[in-house]
């Protein structure tokens, strides 16, 4: 079994359409080939940015807060004990990168795979939602 951390981006676009890879892996997530991990500070930016850019189109806020509780509620939940920071250009995404650390994850699943520069020091693979259901072995 794999475990991953999703960045935000990758959640977001898979609430704006159900067409594309991103879309596709958040509704395989429970799937057996792979484990989701999330910490708490993830998760509250995952509701706030979904929350600003999602809301008003083809979700209501209810469906929003559904989607967000079965991520929550299907994920590994890790707590973050140690902070690497400052590793990476922006802050936001220390918290991606801690998170996948502290969770032994294989991959960052992302759309800005250059703004993860220092995972593979830590073994983690830097990959895109198409490119990691590639590995699930589904079609994209």
């Amino acid at each position: 079994m794999y475990r991953a951390v999703v960045d935000t981006n990758v959640v977001v676009s898979a609430l704006r359409s159900s067409r594309g890879a991103s879309h596709r892996l958040l509704r395989l997530v429970g799937d057996e080939r792979w484990k989701m991990n999330l910490s708490v500070p993830l998760a509250l930016e995952y509701e706030q940015t979904v929350k600003r850019l999602c809301s008003g189109g083809a979700l209501s806020d209810s469906d929003i807060e559904d989607v967000l509780d079965y991520l929550c509620a299907s994920a590994q939940l890790c707590p973050i004990f140690f902070l690497w920071r400052p590793l990476l250009p922006d802050p936001k995404d220390e918290m991606v990168l801690e998170l996948a650390v502290e969770s032994r994850a294989d991959f960052i699943v992302t759309f800005n795979a250059r703004d993860f520069s220092a995972a593979p020091r830590f073994g983690v693979a830097v990959v895109s939602p198409y490119a990691f259901l590639a590995i699930l072995g589904e079609r994209p």
